[in-house]
């Protein structure tokens, strides 16, 4: 009998430990995560008929709209994630825009995937029953706005050039 092949065939596979979000501001890990909705671009369209092609629409498309993100039940006890948060509300609305990576991880700590906010800054913050038997400070939700999206598999969603470059969706 002859061999089916699957010897010479390399599987990588990679598992993700968790369902745990990671969020990274000015290139370190800020905060985990266990739940992110709202990652999500809509292309706006315009559609219009030409005289005499009735079997044919023409579609343009126009601007991108982003909806909010909410980060549930997170972590975190890094003193600039706080701050940052206190600048907006606290700090009577003081607007201090950052572009956000969120991150999944696999075991072996390589990125699975990678959503960068570009221009994100929080508009909404809940925090959970506080509990005195913890050591780190939780989030119940965090909800940010944001500017642009891109979308990649290396952290960061690319190099900082690109997570610098003027909010529209870009995927890799």
């Amino acid at each position: 009998m002859g061999s089916n092949g699957n010897s010479s065939v390399a599987h990588e596979l990679n598992y993700v430990t968790s369902n745990r979000f990671y969020v990274e501001i000015d290139s370190s890990i800020a905060a985990s995560f266990t739940e992110c909705t709202g990652l999500s671009v809509q292309i706006k369209k315009n559609v219009f008929h030409e005289g005499g092609v009735n079997d044919q629409q023409r579609v343009f498309l126009g601007h991108a709209e982003f909806q909010d993100v909410t980060l549930k039940r997170g972590v975190t006890d890094n003193s600039g994630f706080w701050q940052w948060i206190n600048q907006v509300f606290i700090e009577n609305g003081t607007t201090s825009r950052r572009n956000v990576n969120i991150l999944v991880f696999n075991q072996a700590g390589e990125t699975m995937m990678s959503w960068t906010l570009i221009g994100a800054i929080p508009i909404a913050w809940k925090t959970p029953t506080l509990q005195a038997d913890g050591n780190t400070v939780g989030i119940e939700e965090l909800t940010l706005t944001y500017e642009g999206l891109q979308v990649g598999k290396e952290q960061g969603g690319g190099n900082t050039t690109t997570r610098m470059s003027s909010g529209f969706f870009e995927s890799r």
